[in-house]
């Protein structure tokens, strides 16, 4: 028998969901099997697998050792995961933090997440090293949450991601993004000059999974997901015999590659895309990665946000951004 504690960044998960993060070994079907013969009791009695937890609950597993690890949250209570989190020195660009929230200038180049080819030097690495440190989260502490990153951009992508330092944060902001109640606003060096200089972007985008490419499509096809972006074109030079912009765009919906696929659709692909731009234009510029930056963000809640009431209205944006610098320099 395991007994489990209910923590504040447990609370308000349904059982088995919460079962499923702390007992990752244990199968779904598993875990609705064991919850109907009351193997899992809360506060001594069975319970249903939608019920609620609260703060300080006691949970009793009457569950197979087999099935427990010391495997949680992505890292482990090994001494060398704990030695990571306390030797790190995390690299962050923090552009606000507070109690619920960390915003992070991404650079391009980092991946947000671990993946083939890198497993150590990643942005919620870094966020969980650095919390660590601050003795504001310990794996050792928490049942089922560890910091999260709320949105994710790609890798070759620079710009603001938000991550959450508390369960309730997390369920706030993930709700407000499904929502479209936070504005995420980008900048970007295409080739040529969009035309018009402003206007939208509506389509369907299908993505080859095994190739990992997108396609634009005007019309729906079977596995498309609309998107729609918006833009603005802020201005335009001659650049070495080429015409390249400054644009400005905006999502109104958040698909897999949507601005880079959107904007070469028109025939603007952003300049350094290696993989829907002009490789040409690339080598000539010697531009590596894709110029696009996500450089502002802005919180428009339509109705309360519990926790974060706070940031409505409230709009964060970077100021320093290398491709813009470089090419269309401000006054």
């Amino acid at each position: 028998m395991r007994e489990i504690t209910v923590g504040q960044n447990d609370a308000g998960q349904r059982l088995d969901r919460f079962l499923s993060k702390t007992v990752p070994l244990l199968p779904s079907s598993l875990i609705q099997k064991y919850i109907r013969l009351k193997r899992v009791k809360v506060n001594g009695k069975g319970a249903k697998r939608d019920v609620r937890l609260r703060t300080g609950d006691i949970l009793r597993l009457y569950i197979n050792d087999e099935f427990f690890d010391n495997q949680k949250n992505g890292l482990s209570n090994h001494p060398n995961e704990i030695s990571f989190l306390e030797n790190r020195r995390p690299r962050l660009n923090i552009l606000m933090e507070d109690e619920n929230i960390m915003l992070l200038d991404k650079p391009p180049g980092l991946s947000v997440h671990a993946d083939e080819a890198e497993k150590v030097n990643t942005l919620i690495q870094n966020i969980q090293a650095y919390l660590y440190q601050k003795g504001e989260w310990d794996p050792r502490r928490e049942n089922s949450f560890t910091p999260a990153l709320c949105n994710r951009i790609d890798k070759n992508t620079g710009g603001i991601v938000i991550a959450a330092k508390n369960a309730e944060a997390l369920r706030v902001i993930n709700a407000k993004i499904r929502a479209h109640e936070i504005q995420k606003t980008y900048l970007c060096v295409t080739a040529g000059r969009p035309n018009p200089a402003s206007g939208g972007i509506t389509g369907y985008l299908y993505k080859n999974e095994d190739q990992k490419f997108v396609k634009f499509y005007t019309r729906p096809i079977p596995g498309g997901k609309k998107a729609a972006t918006d833009y603005k074109t802020l201005q335009s030079g001659f650049y070495d015999g080429d015409t390249l912009s400054l644009v400005q765009c905006r999502l109104v919906t958040g698909r897999t590659h949507q601005i880079r696929v959107s904007m070469a659709h028109i025939g603007c692909p952003i300049l350094g895309d290696g993989k829907y731009g002009d490789g040409n234009l690339n080598r000539k510029f010697h531009e590596t990665r894709q110029l696009l930056y996500a450089y502002q963000i802005r919180f428009d809640f339509q109705d309360g946000a519990g926790i974060l009431d706070y940031l409505n209205h409230q709009t964060f944006t970077v100021r320093q951004i290398p491709f813009r610098e470089k090419y269309f320099p401000e006054e």
